[in-house]
């Protein structure tokens, strides 16, 4: 059976044999030290409806990591029930078409996606029912505002949605970025942060200073929690207050009062591998996350500059 599954693994190309090819928003630092706690019975083997009067150091825990994305992020509050980064990005559109619909824009559903964008924003819009409408980028990778102002004019009167990745699948850093916020939310429309590429941003800036109303991060990614072949992962989301309401909650075990549009079957989603980026965060401090996105984006440019020659560098920003 070992020689069987080792012949299947050999087929395809991997770790193992190859760098990943999602150099741009993985990052893959899982230390003993933070690995060590999910083991735990306390963690391990708690159930996710266990009462909450008997769950207080998990309570503890899962708050103080909620503040912690707060801080980084400069949303007003984050869910942790997303299972995923795709399970975010659904939780977020979902939060935006519930906002248009309690203010009786029930017409809002066109979702604006540039060719920059993470892959799976388009499949998650979908599965909210949304219209995509494609935003074209100009040669250097940027998204073309104009070609932005042309869809959003054409638009704005159905517009629920701007869903952007940032930096961008192509590695750019939109220089334009806030003024395309600006544009959407003059139109009526909410901006969604794809936070794939967070690994570049953190401590830099962050969704909240540059303008978006929602956004998941990958704490599978930028958090250190293992990821690949599937799972487990975690895709928090973050809001501004005006979204608040309209985050995931629980039937079972309400989540901050919110009982209805989970997006998990537990509460707290992935919450035996919340110890991880727990961990992680309190042992980097605000220095070390902040260096860490320094190293990141110094390492990428060492490696394309030393490619340069052989590779063709298709975007430099």
């Amino acid at each position: 059976m070992m020689r069987y599954i080792q012949r299947l693994a050999d087929k395809d190309i991997g770790l193992t044999n190859s760098m990943i090819p999602l150099g741009s928003c993985t990052l893959k630092l899982n230390s003993a030290i933070a690995m060590i706690p999910i083991t735990w019975a306390g963690f391990a083997g708690i159930h996710p409806f266990a009462p909450k009067d008997q769950v207080q150091g998990y309570m503890k825990l899962i708050k103080e990591l909620e503040d912690d994305l707060t801080v980084i992020t400069q949303y007003d509050a984050i869910s942790l029930q997303p299972n995923s980064g795709a399970n975010g990005e659904y939780a977020g559109l979902m939060a935006i078409k519930k906002y248009h619909e309690s203010r009786g824009d029930f017409q809002r559903d066109i979702c604006l996606i540039p060719t920059s964008a993470h892959g799976t924003n388009p499949a998650s819009a979908a599965l909210c029912n949304m219209k995509i409408v494609v935003v074209k980028c100009d040669a250097n990778g940027n998204i073309d505002v104009q070609d932005l102002k042309e869809k959003v004019e054409q638009h704005k009167e159905k517009l629920a949605a701007f869903m952007i990745t940032y930096p961008s699948t192509h590695g750019v850093f939109e220089a334009a970025v806030i003024e395309m916020c600006d544009i959407i939310h003059k139109a009526g429309g909410q901006v969604y942060m794809d936070g794939a590429n967070f690994n570049a941003q953190m401590g830099l800036t962050s969704p909240g200073l540059i303008g978006a109303d929602v956004g998941h991060l990958n704490l599978h990614k930028t958090f250190s929690i293992p990821h690949g072949g599937g799972g487990p992962g975690v895709g928090p989301i973050g809001v501004k207050k005006h979204l608040e309401p309209f985050m995931p909650g629980h039937s079972v075990i309400p989540v901050n009062g919110r009982n209805t549009l989970s997006v998990s079957a537990a509460p707290y989603g992935s919450a035996g591998i919340l110890p991880i980026p727990y961990a992680y965060i309190k042992m980097m401090g605000k220095q070390g996350l902040y260096d860490s996105t320094r190293h990141a984006i110094m390492s990428a440019n060492y490696i394309a500059k030393h490619l340069e020659n052989d590779y063709k560098i298709l975007y430099t920003g």
